[in-house]
């Protein structure tokens, strides 16, 4: 059967157990294995398709249309694995399903309880996420800390586990904080003893701590904590800050924690680790001075996690064209035309990501004609390309009463942007068709792409033959759905607009190409 590691956290949040799970998964893949990951998240909401990117940053969506923990993002960036619905489980997704089963009779009148329903519900999705991907190896990440009240049926539900998958196949990582007091000048273990002590109190004995630190951990603490927590040593890593997240794959395989993970289940002759890449791209990106500024122009800029694979992707295509991102961060509810403009007047590119709703929108619109007028590199994505149409229609061909249904109601037929056909969320991947001779189809180097969507409003094609005689040409079209995907503007050096998300594919080895053709046209505006 497969292999589960499971990963918990302790003392804080925002330890970056997620990247210390995606590292071991990128070493773990490197030796020849097949891995996947898995994120338990404590909150009641289903998924977080309808929580405020303000609340819980961006919303990742998967291959098959699941809407998910950004955490998801970082998985797929580091162990370059398409991810499925499977691989994202939240306390009110387990509760719904068995609540939905108990008023469909399914448990023959028993009372329904924490122990064993939901527990059973939880090593349900922990199996469908193996069998689904035919992983070697499924890595779980338990969201929230260990003494949350939310996260306790997780952490029994892993117990229960090792008792039913059995201890050689079954590995539990705690991930906990050694925090340095400046004040007494000493790195404190005592954090991390009670929380170990609380997973115990659990029935939970790590076979394995992650000590996070802002500098590496001398000897003498490590066998401090040791001592305190009845783990050898040897079983105990350290996660120190580094300037790149991508460093971490390297520290850890430094320290051999994917040999000790391999002889706890007894996995032999797998291939050495090549790690050559990363490597080189490390390398590189310290090596790189060179810097492109590009404009983030959006609503929820004073969290940036809410663009967060934006940002990622950003930096991918940077680092292929050894440029580094200086990131313009403009807010686009609070400001005026004028302040918009004087922001932009510096930058090499503009970018206007997805978003939902009227707030803020006036800003994104000036935005985009300031990139249209001057000439600057623009992108769009998704509602960045439906306020593009809007913005084109408005400013060029003077349809001053356009309007879109998303945000307020179209009279006589001004809807150019309109609920799709059967008015439903449009989620996960698509094929869009690029036109010959268009600019998208030179960027993508290939006549079709695969990409992923979530959006419930489309261009209405009343309006594509007046756009197209004035130059803003529709050069990405779905044939499944006859919707609209791209537009690009004939008489300007880099201004495209695509309804689908782009970053969702992104990766560091492997850079998104119309984000590498956005920074390419970036670095061109620069001479």
């Amino acid at each position: 059967m497969a292999k589960y590691i499971f990963v918990t956290g302790g003392v804080v949040s925002s330890l970056g157990k997620g990247i210390v799970a995606a590292s071991i998964g990128v070493l773990l893949k490197s030796r020849g294995l097949k891995v996947t990951m898995q994120k338990f998240d404590p909150y009641i909401n289903v998924d977080p398709g309808l929580m405020s990117p303000l609340q819980h940053g961006e919303v990742f969506v998967t291959k098959d249309g699941a809407e998910t923990d950004l955490d998801l993002g970082h998985y797929e960036r580091f162990i370059d694995e398409n991810l499925t619905k499977y691989s994202s489980v939240s306390s009110g997704r387990v509760y719904k399903a068995v609540i939905d089963n108990e008023r469909q009779g399914r448990y023959m009148g028993k009372t329904v309880q924490v122990i064993p329903h939901i527990t059973d519900e939880i090593k349900r999705l922990l199996k469908k996420a193996a069998a689904n991907t035919k992983a070697d190896v499924v890595i779980v990440e338990v969201g929230g800390t260990v003494g949350d009240i939310e996260s306790l049926p997780f952490l029994e539900a892993i117990r229960q586990a090792r008792r039913e998958f059995g201890e050689e196949n079954t590995f539990y990582i705690h991930a906990t904080l050694v925090p340095y007091l400046k004040a007494a000048g000493e790195l404190k273990t005592k954090p991390t003893q009670h929380s170990v002590k609380e997973l115990k109190s659990l029935g939970i004995q790590p076979d394995m701590l992650v000590l996070r630190s802002e500098e590496p951990i001398e000897q003498e603490n490590i066998d401090k904590i040791s001592l305190f927590t009845d783990i050898n040593p040897e079983a105990i890593f350290q996660s120190y800050d580094v300037p790149i997240i991508y460093e971490i794959i390297l520290n850890l395989k430094k320290q051999k924690i994917d040999e000790l993970i391999l002889n706890h289940f007894k996995i032999e002759n797998t291939k050495e680790a090549n790690l050559s890449r990363w490597e080189g791209l490390i390398k590189q990106i310290k090596e790189t001075k060179d810097k492109v500024k590009v404009a983030i122009v959006g609503k929820y800029v004073s969290l940036h996690d809410a663009y967060i694979s934006v940002i990622e992707s950003l930096k991918h295509a940077g680092w292929a064209e050894n440029k580094l991102i200086e990131l313009v961060w403009v807010d686009s509810e609070k400001t005026t035309k004028e302040q918009i403009q004087n922001k932009l007047k510096d930058v090499d590119g503009i970018l206007i990501p997805g978003g939902f709703g009227q707030r803020g929108i006036d800003g994104k619109i000036w935005a985009l004609e300031y990139g249209r007028i001057s000439k600057i590199p623009t992108l769009g994505i998704c509602f960045g390309m439906q306020l593009a149409a809007i913005e084109f229609a408005k400013n060029v061909l003077g349809l001053k009463q356009v309007c879109s249904d998303e945000f307020e109601k179209c009279y006589n037929d001004n809807n150019i942007i309109r609920k799709n056909y059967n008015n439903r969320f449009k989620l996960g991947e698509y094929v869009t068709y690029f036109k010959e001779d268009s600019k998208i189809r030179e960027v993508y180097d290939q006549s079709q792409t695969r990409e992923r969507h979530r959006h419930r409003y489309e261009f209405n094609h009343k309006y594509i033959d007046r756009f197209e005689q004035n130059g803003m040409m529709i050069t990405g079209y779905n044939r499944q759905i006859k919707a609209v995907d791209v537009l690009e503007l004939v008489d300007h050096p880099w201004y495209i607009h695509v309804q689908y998300h782009p970053e969702y594919i992104s990766r560091p080895l492997k850079p998104h190409p119309l984000f590498r053709g956005f920074i390419k046209a970036c670095v061109k505006n620069q001479k």
